[in-house]
């Protein structure tokens, strides 16, 4: 018999889990899930036919326990969550900046707990998640982890002290791709295109590079020079990116939101 599996937060991030874990063939029957919103969990329960409850059923009706809400929200959901919390029953922690010592500090004694950093390409089978242990969580907590997140994508173990790094570069980092895609699509319709066929054109473009990088193992730079032809178009586009500060941009942009997660840790 499966485990029971609950999502307290059934947010964005936590419906999309849900749903990748039913389609990769979690029974929902053995899928638990809790909502702020009387309309939320109808929702819910008639998208998936799951069962939506209280964060104290969930806490006593299932072996792991995925925190998908916000981290200023976090502290209230320990708070209600520390007097049901059994022995043995795996806390897994997807916020931003939430550190495991924060999360066990207020939960039982020896409680097992992962911290987590996703992303919103679960929604499509193709997250990237980085998964760290706390200080009870052994092979066996990691394993149940990477279980539950290779649902919705890839998984990575790393030191908890690198996810303040991985919340900044891939936590966030479908945002700056969009925010790309968005840019290049405006500079398609100042160039002469239509909006509909510039966005067609980048998004191929984008998914075809993203392939090449993950299936040729090629540095980038490798693969950025076998397009770029001496005195050619590319090269002219590359010195005016380097012009105007565009690596040094996303590196100044990483480092505030990895500073950002910094503070979320630190209540700020």
């Amino acid at each position: 018999m499966a485990q029971v599996l609950a999502v307290l937060g059934a947010g964005k991030m936590g419906e999309a889990l849900l749903s990748g874990l039913i389609r990769a063939g979690r029974s929902p029957a053995d899928l638990l899930a809790t909502a702020r919103r009387p309309e939320r969990a109808t929702q819910l329960r008639e998208r998936y036919g799951l069962s939506v409850v209280s964060t104290e059923d969930a806490a006593e009706r299932a072996e792991t326990l995925v925190l998908a809400v916000k981290p200023q929200d976090m502290a209230a959901l320990l708070d209600s969550l520390a007097g049901h919390v059994r022995p043995g029953q795996l806390v897994i922690s997807g916020a931003a900046g939430i550190t495991t010592e924060f999360l066990a500090a207020r939960l039982p004694a020896g409680t097992p707990v992962v911290r987590v950093m996703s992303n919103t390409p679960m929604l499509v089978d193709e997250a990237m998640s980085a998964i760290s242990a706390g200080s009870h969580a052994g092979e066996e907590h990691l394993r149940r982890a990477e279980a539950v997140f290779s649902a919705v994508g890839r998984t990575i173990r790393v030191p908890e002290s690198q996810q303040d790094a991985v919340t900044a570069l891939s936590g966030s980092g479908p945002a700056y791709f969009f925010y790309l895609v968005e840019a290049m699509t405006d500079a398609g319709i100042l160039l002469g295109l239509p909006r509909a066929v510039a966005h067609d054109l980048i998004v191929q473009t984008a998914i075809g590079a993203a392939v090449m990088l993950r299936d040729t193992g090629e540095h980038p730079v490798t693969l950025r020079e076998a397009v770029t032809s001496p005195a050619g178009t590319t090269i002219n586009a590359i010195r005016e990116l380097e012009r105007h500060g565009v690596r040094a941009a996303l590196l100044a942009a990483l480092e505030a939101a990895r500073d950002r997660s910094r503070e979320l840790a630190s209540g700020g």
